[in-house]
């Protein structure tokens, strides 16, 4: 839908594509995406993303999965369709802020999320953002770098770490967010095999709703509950 027709946009029903547990958190519905003039990467796409959900994403290299992704929290726009988050279709940039402080979106490119000299700044910068006490959002900081076996990391600059450690950090910054969902791009790559481990620990331990992009099958094995595959613009059951 365009401009002018929000107000006849209804939060999706109940009998979606895939099975759910409860009103979505996330959905798209019929969403099409091309870049520039180009055949669509997304063409006709539908998915749901509820509370307990658990969701693995295959396909082939530029199927379109993480531009999938990136359409769940408006930093692209759909050609074609709506995405819902939260109750509401989002169309305008102003609808995804909310978005983007409830969902938390780890980019396949470490290099794109990381940006503050140290790895400390780096993980606080989210909590600053959404209203902590610096106090509270070191305190937050530190917890998560902890749990990613990250304690004595926080005055590095983040600029000199191997690509394996950017990874970690960039998932401590939106961990340290606090997400209802979370929308994890290629965690595991560039993780030697104990990190790689200690991700998917952490990740099994996650409360949130949780949809993964991957190639690593033993991570979405034992991290996702539900499996598709995308393929022709569309999501199909795995």
């Amino acid at each position: 839908m365009r401009k002018g027709k929000l107000e006849q946009a209804q939060a999706p029903e109940e009998n979606h594509t895939f099975a759910e547990s409860g009103p979505p958190l996330l959905a798209l519905r019929e969403v099409s995406f091309a870049y520039q003039t180009n055949r669509p990467v997304l063409n006709g796409c539908s998915l749901s993303v509820c509370t307990g959900d658990r969701i693995g994403i295959t396909g082939p290299n530029g199927s379109g999965k993480t531009t999938l992704l990136w359409l769940m929290v408006g930093l692209l726009r759909p050609t074609q369709g709506t995405i819902f988050a939260f109750g509401r279709p989002r169309f305008r940039e102003h609808d995804f802020h909310e978005v983007r402080r409830r969902v938390g979106l780890l980019f396949q490119d470490s290099d794109d999320q990381l940006f503050c000299p140290t790895v400390l700044e780096d993980v606080a910068f989210g909590p600053l953002n959404l209203g902590k006490s610096r106090a509270e959002a070191l305190a937050i900081s530190r917890r998560i770098l902890q749990q990613l076996h990250l304690s004595g990391y926080e005055n590095r600059t983040t600029y000199h770490l191997s690509g394996g450690e950017k990874r970690l950090v960039a998932l401590a910054t939106i961990l340290a967010m606090e997400p209802e969902v979370l929308l994890l791009d290629e965690p595991t790559t560039g993780l030697d095999d104990t990190s790689r481990e200690r991700v998917i620990e952490l990740v099994k331990s996650l409360p949130q709703a949780l949809v993964v992009v991957s190639h690593d099958r033993e991570l979405l094995d034992r991290v996702t509950t539900r499996r598709l595959v995308l393929r022709d613009g569309k999501l199909h059951p795995a």
